[in-house]
């Protein structure tokens, strides 16, 4: 076989593939170009999901008439000169594959003009074979136009997917660089139909109201922290508010959209406790960081970034949002819309079991046009007003020491829900859920300390473990030690165990301990820092009382008092609220005492 050198054409498709991966890559390159230009508005057009046609103007610098054939050629950029210069860039398009890139895919035409011009350039390049350079009335910045995306390469066109689908993307890239820069007007258009359109008067929560709507931009804490080098601000949504999926993550790092391992895992965490496993929380967080502690990937996506100390990015990020979180009371409060009207079509026959009080006839409530109109206006009213706002730091907290002796036990509701008045609030607790969260938390302050305790057991639990079984729990004697368990072998394939966790309450403890070593044969045995809190958290499950059991008034209250000691008594290990709550004012207005 011999080898022979490529020719220039199919070089630059090859390092087209690096790039240029779908309509979205383009749209990346070009508005991340705009923006270095120092672009104030930009717009983005686009049909048939970008693949027939992509249109980006902006209001920047523009480009020199004698610099446009240098620029689409491979390797030219104007953000550096040398590797070293890769840890001060701070721009977006710093390398210069981009413009090369597309144009060899597709064909191109820009039109771009600088202030000391009095005319503008235009040019065309069709597959990277470059055309004329012609004088053009322009305004001030460029405009770039990419129709035919992948023409000259079908297979590659070929796994792209609908139109529908690659215009979901490039409007969701929009989005992000919209958040990234809510210094920057930006417009979005697709198939001649406005689908964004930001300001630029760099307020973030204008932006994520243009973009996610009212109820998420209502639902919002906002976070601020800084270090010697890293600064944070922006907002993280309330533990209400989250997906099944990691789209509603969004952070910035100097200005760029990026994604980071070490930053997600951080504002995750921050969250364990507050939101049921398996969900993710809302987050619109800028961060400046030192470039010095940065490492450098000059991947072609520019979508990852790695640090120097990933520890001090991870507890910053950590802290700043587990400190918003912990400043407010994070009870959910109940609200139910207004009816926007009432038509009883006939009343039940009722039998007057008292005879000196006559009961009134079967009856029907008749509601007039106008009626029914004022009624729908009112209801209008309310939904578009803002939900109702969580405690706030000020107010009095029914779970703090100063209140300990200021609300009012009323009763326990269906075995389950402890009924709580507290000042002009009506509060019920989830017995399951509070007693999860006092165990969880007791359980892990003692492992914090290495405090927990052992309680023998006579006659000990014999447990008959398989090969698979046995394996695991040998991976994993650690933690059953830390958790207070006392095991050893008993012959062949048979374990005595004769001590468990201390303060666990009367339960089938063999079971609880095979459920614990069930968990951890589905997960990576000894590998996952994080099995030990999901697994105190599932033997906290196991441990608490249930709903449907009778409680005293007496341990009711001692439940409360242990909430209290709680760091956050707001939710269960698995997320759950332990406490909603009904404000007077709300009972009064279902009740009509309030029009």
């Amino acid at each position: 076989m011999s080898i022979t050198l490529l020719d220039q054409n199919t070089i630059n498709k090859i390092a087209a593939g690096e790039v240029v991966e779908r309509p979205s890559s383009v749209v990346k390159e070009l508005v991340e170009n705009a923006i270095d230009a120092g672009a104030t508005a930009i717009t983005v057009e686009i049909k048939e999901g970008g693949i027939s046609f992509i249109r980006v103007t902006d209001n920047g610098s523009g480009i020199n008439k004698d610099e446009i054939e240098i620029a689409f050629k491979r390797h030219a950029t104007s953000k550096i000169k040398s590797i070293e210069d890769l840890m001060a860039v701070s721009s977006l398009g710093f390398r210069g594959e981009a413009l090369a890139s597309i144009a060899a895919v597709s064909q191109v035409e820009l039109i771009t003009k600088t202030a000391e011009c009095l005319s503008g350039v235009h040019y065309t390049i069709d597959g990277g074979v470059p055309g004329e350079v012609a004088e053009i009335g322009a305004p001030e910045g460029t405009t770039f136009i990419v129709r035919n995306l992948f023409y000259n390469t079908p297979v590659r066109r070929k796994f792209l997917k609908t139109a529908t689908t690659e215009g979901g993307y490039i409007g969701s890239l929009v989005e992000y660089l919209a958040l990234s820069h809510p210094d920057i007007s930006f417009r979005f258009i697709s198939n001649n139909q406005n689908k964004l359109h930001t300001s630029g008067n760099m307020n973030l929560k204008d932006i994520i109201y243009n973009v996610y709507g009212r109820d998420i931009t209502n639902n919002l804490y906002e976070i601020s922290g800084k270090s010697q080098d890293i600064e944070a601000s922006g907002f993280i949504g309330k533990p209400m508010v989250v997906r099944g999926n990691r789209t509603y993550e969004n952070y910035y790092i100097n200005g760029r959209y990026i994604k980071s391992s070490i930053i997600t895992k951080a504002i995750e965490d921050a969250y364990k406790g507050f939101i049921m496993p398996h969900n993710y929380p809302f987050s619109a967080i800028h961060f400046k960081i030192n470039p010095a502690i940065i490492d450098v990937n000059v991947h072609p996506t520019k979508m990852e970034l790695r640090f120097s100390n990933n520890e001090y990015i991870y507890n910053f990020v950590y802290d700043t949002c587990l400190k918003a979180l912990n400043s407010k009371e994070l009870i959910a409060e109940v609200s139910v819309p207004e009816p926007v009207a009432v038509k009883m079509q006939e009343a039940p026959v009722v039998r007057n079991v008292m005879p000196d009080i006559k009961l009134p006839e079967p009856f029907e409530i008749k509601r007039s046009e106008q009626m029914v109109k004022e009624d729908k206006v009112r209801y209008e009213a309310l939904t578009k007003s803002e939900p109702p706002k969580q405690m706030n730091l000020f107010e009095n907290k029914l779970l703090d020491e100063n209140s300990r002796n200021k609300y009012r036990i009323i009763g326990q509701l269906f075995d389950t829900y402890w009924l709580i008045e507290f000042e002009d609030k009506f509060y019920m607790m989830d017995q399951h859920a509070a007693h999860e969260k006092v165990l969880y938390e007791r359980t892990m302050n003692k492992l914090h300390n290495k405090t927990i305790g052992t309680q023998m057991i006579l006659p000990p639990i014999v447990l008959s473990l398989n090969m698979h079984e046995e394996e695991i729990y040998k991976a994993n004697q650690d933690i059953f030690k830390r958790l207070g368990y006392e095991i050893e072998e008993f012959g062949g394939n048979e374990y005595k165990v004769t001590g468990i966790p201390a303060g666990l309450p009367k339960m089938d403890y063999k079971q609880l301990l095979i459920d614990v070593l069930d968990g951890l044969s589905e997960e990576s045995a000894g590998k996952d820092p994080d099995i030990i809190t999901e697994k105190v958290a599932s033997m906290s499950c196991k441990a608490a009382v249930k709903g449907n059991n009778r409680l005293s008034f007496n341990e009711a209250f001692e439940l409360m008092d242990e909430l209290m000691k709680a760091e956050n008594p707001y939710n269960c290990p698995h997320g759950r609220p332990t406490l909603i709550m009904m404000s007077k004012y709300e009972i009064e207005k279902k009740f009509k005492r309030i029009v």
